[in-house]
């Protein structure tokens, strides 16, 4: 009788160990993404996909502008 439950047991301790591990995900994508990119005239402009909350952002520079500009951005359902 003590084999038996002792069996059982360690049949529910693997049984709920498949599970745990099963159930993490590893997530291997960097955490923003570029999705596109595109200049005309001395303008440059690209598309980031942030996968943390959702969001795609565009980002602009110039002729002259040292730095990128990020301000656009829209929330996907």
């Amino acid at each position: 009788m003590f084999k038996v439950a002792a069996l059982a047991l360690i049949a529910t301790l693997i049984a709920y160990g498949v599970h745990a591990v099963a159930q993490t995900r590893v997530d291997l994508r960097p955490a923003v993404m570029p999705i596109g990119s595109s200049s005309s005239d001395g303008m440059s402009f690209a598309w980031f996909y942030d996968a943390s909350n959702r969001a795609v952002y565009v980002c602009r520079t110039g002729k002259g502008i040292a730095a990128v500009e990020c301000k656009g951005s829209a929330t996907l359902p």
